[in-house]
């Protein structure tokens, strides 16, 4: 089966799909999610729709296990105790248009993911869905502590200046890093030298020809057995033409034994002239004989000169072989090495002043990345302000803060620091110092609605941790408007972002057969006017009910 074709089945299981709230532009968001084995989830299939969802439901019920099981997707280290009791392994896959991602990992703690039904690394489904997805953890916005992280907030607003800066730093530190190794390494580059140089004329001084053995040992072996040559060639002149009995004379005698019948029969008369054809050829061999016989006298200077050369091309086998086209290959290696060495010395004494150049270069793209990050800094400062403000903190006051570095940088000439104070009559400060954990999550919110998420899908895991009253009210207005261009998922314990959501799920935990079971799913318009009452007073009495008719009712 295809995998469009599984998801078609897949779709006829399913809960009926929420009501559908504009779909924002951009890439396609997550539209199915299907567990099985994790936690207490023996088999889940979700569908989703674009704008705001939330997951609700009493405290313990698992309402995190979602974001668990979308975090597996997105790389999240692969605990065997995620997985159900009894099992032998959990399998989590996405649904995102025509795109499926999965992920499963077994209790031996093997983990395989794959996109389309084909088998990835963890890293290549890390890249991909992290491309997709985004997830606020519950604490995750600790990570907005990190001067890295404050720091690209305003640095991904200046793409063209931090790229320049980037490559001027590049360019630099290579460059010093070559004149350092050229300074430092004078006395192993001088040994090098030697080296290489004895090498490359050692193996110059006999120039090997690639083939060269094979004919010089069948040199070697002629001369070293010209006696036996010659001697054997004598035996064979013996027996054609000069022993008191010969071949040719023998030949000869036949052929004239023919005359008498030649002149009668046509057959004799052709044998005959084959007869003097082979006189004729014997006769020739006999001369080729005659010189091998009286010419092969041994020749102890040409034997020796074989036996050199062959000894020689053997020690340079031995040395830089094994074969004699290795030691052809290694010669033009050590003469490239030998003109990089020369070069590098050449170098020496110009690159000090290229160094100084491109120091300059790093120098004037550094100042235009802090010239173009503080034109930038007082802007977004103010929107995430007016922003946070709005999250039930009126008095804040927040800055980005430059200060110059000693020396460059990776990232710049300065460090870039988010300063913040909650409270009116405080100095601002780094984030990292003054803020509190709900002050983090808001101001994470903040960020992701002014600067909107990298990923078409955002899931936030209880962002409305440690806040409540009309700041409660100000961060479901944020994630409405967030899910105006995203898709938003949020775990929440609040009823007035339950209330702002455009698909309402509840997750459930119950006992089946002896064994806890967590469900969940989509509410009708009743089941959430009950969930809500429930979330505002922990209970459905009329009066609750009417609280959360008000809530619904709302504009949003």
């Amino acid at each position: 089966m295809t995998r469009k074709a599984r998801a078609r089945a897949a779709d006829s299981s399913a809960v009926a799909p929420a009501p559908q709230a504009p779909a924002p532009a951009g890439p396609p968001p997550l539209t199915r999610l299907e567990v099985r084995h994790l936690a207490t989830i023996e088999a889940l299939s979700l569908d989703f729709g674009a704008g705001l969802s939330v997951f609700t439901g009493e405290t313990g019920a698992g309402k995190s296990i979602i974001v668990d099981a979308l975090g597996l997707l997105l790389g999240s280290r692969a605990n065997t105790d995620l997985i159900r009791s009894g099992e032998t392994d959990l399998l989590v896959t996405g649904f995102w248009a025509d795109d499926v991602a999965s992920r499963r990992v077994t209790t031996q703690g093997r983990s395989t993911a794959r996109l389309d039904g084909e088998v990835v690394s963890l890293r290549e489904l890390q890249d991909w869905a992290a491309r997709r997805l985004t997830i606020h953890w519950q604490h995750s916005a600790v990570s907005l502590l990190t001067p890295a992280n404050q720091r690209a907030l305003l640095d991904r607003q200046l793409p063209k200046e931090t790229a320049a800066y980037a490559s001027a730093y590049r360019a630099w530190t290579e460059a010093r890093e070559r004149l350092d190794a050229l300074r430092t390494s004078e006395r192993e580059r001088a040994r090098q030298l030697d080296l290489l140089g004895f090498q490359a004329k050692e193996i110059a001084d006999l120039g090997p020809q690639p083939g060269e053995e094979e004919p010089l040992q069948a040199d070697l072996t002629r001369l070293a057995n010209l006696d036996t040559i010659a001697q054997s060639a004598a035996a064979a002149l013996n027996l054609l033409s000069d022993g008191d009995e010969n071949a040719l004379g023998f030949l000869n005698e036949a052929a004239r034994a023919l005359n008498a019948s030649a002149r009668y029969d046509d057959t004799s008369a052709q044998l005959q002239r084959e007869l003097k054809e082979a006189l004729d050829s014997i006769q020739a061999v006999v001369g080729e004989l005659r010189g091998v016989a009286e010419d092969q006298a041994p020749d102890p200077e040409e034997l020796a000169r074989v036996e050199a050369r062959l000894g020689a091309l053997g020690k340079l086998r031995a040395k830089y072989g094994p074969t004699l086209d290795d030691v052809v290959a290694f010669h033009a290696q050590v003469e490239e090495e030998l003109a990089a060495l020369q070069r590098d010395e050449q170098d020496a004494g110009t690159l000090d002043a290229e160094v100084e150049r491109l120091f300059s270069e790093v120098r004037r793209a550094g100042q235009a990345l802090d010239d173009a990050r503080a034109e930038h800094a007082l802007p977004l400062a103010e929107a995430l302000l007016a922003v946070i403000r709005q999250l039930g903190m009126p008095h804040a006051r927040l800055a980005f803060h430059l200060a110059p570095l000693p020396e460059p940088a990776g990232y710049g000439l300065s460090d870039v620091a988010l300063h913040f104070t909650a409270n009116p009559g405080e100095e601002l400060a780094p984030l990292a110092d003054v803020a509190s954990g709900g002050e983090l999550s808001r101001v994470m919110l903040a960020i992701s609605t002014v600067l909107g998420a990298d990923t078409p899908a955002v899931v936030f895991d209880e962002v409305d941790a440690g806040i409540g009253g009309s700041a409660a009210h100000a961060v479901a207005a944020q994630l409405r408007t967030l899910a105006a261009s995203r898709q938003v998922l949020v775990v929440t314990h609040l009823a007035q972002i339950a209330a702002q959501a455009h698909h309402h799920y509840k997750v459930e935990k119950s006992v089946e057969g002896g064994r806890t079971v967590s469900r969940v799913r989509l509410l009708d318009e009743a089941e959430r006017l009950e969930e809500i009452a429930r979330m505002l007073s922990g209970n459905t009495s009329e009066a609750a009910l009417q609280h959360a008719r008000e809530l619904l009712s709302a504009p949003a």
